[in-house]
């Protein structure tokens, strides 16, 4: 007998949104985004503490920092992801056409993303290099973004980095396979909105709530049905 060909194991690439933070009252971001305030009115210290306090915090400069859930989720940013896909609002506070092509980012020489990195915008500009981060500028729906982005992955998975209108536009077109929503018990009041309550997607999603062992969030850990 002729031995049997084998079937190939495929892994799916997932999309997935990791470690976003929103208010109590669900925005991502706070209005009057500006160089200075990248977050607008909202305090990226109070939102971001969670895991500000965690020994895997890639910023950390003194020893220590909490273990636990907190952590593993910290650790887990980077794990198996080969592209992000992020809003023009995340890279930058520059609307409309491209005024200054020298601006590159938040994130100065070294950005934290170590994948290529896809800009959703409707005003194209070249492609950036910094260190191992390429940042491409791409006008198209969420559907084609997505494939680019998964064929820049080579096979890994692609994450979701927001913002909050981002993240909403894949939810809708039925993309997003894995949510992580740490929810902050900060109000805004205004903003960039994800949500007006998490359980608008339970329809859609498996979900498990879960406190921070330090108490400063409450993780929301969505699947795909």
């Amino acid at each position: 007998m002729s031995p049997q060909p084998q079937e190939e194991h495929v892994t799916q690439q997932l999309l997935r949104v990791q470690n976003f933070n929103v208010s109590s009252d669900g925005f991502g971001a706070g209005e009057g985004q500006s160089l200075e305030r990248p977050f607008g009115h909202a305090d990226p210290g109070e939102m971001f503490a969670w895991c500000g306090a965690t020994a895997s915090w890639p910023n950390r400069t003194d020893p220590g920092g909490s273990r636990g859930l907190d952590d593993y989720l910290t650790r887990d940013f980077h794990h198996n992801i080969g592209a992000e896909i992020m809003g023009r609002g995340k890279f930058g506070p520059q609307k409309g056409p491209w005024e200054n092509l020298e601006w590159q980012g938040w994130w100065g020489d070294e950005p934290p993303f170590h994948t290529p990195v896809f800009v959703m915008t409707h005003h194209l500009r070249p492609s950036i290099s910094l260190s191992d981060t390429t940042f491409h500028f791409v006008d198209g729906d969420p559907a084609t973004v997505l494939a680019e982005a998964k064929e820049a992955a080579q096979g890994k998975d692609v994450r979701l980095g927001g913002g909050a209108n981002v993240i909403r536009q894949f939810l809708d077109a039925g993309l997003v396979d894995t949510l992580h929503v740490a929810v902050s018990p900060v109000k805004l009041g205004s903003g960039s909105r994800l949500w007006e309550s998490p359980d608008e997607l339970r329809d859609r999603f498996h979900v498990d709530v879960v406190p921070s062992p330090g108490g400063s969030v409450t993780h929301h850990l969505f699947w795909r049905k």
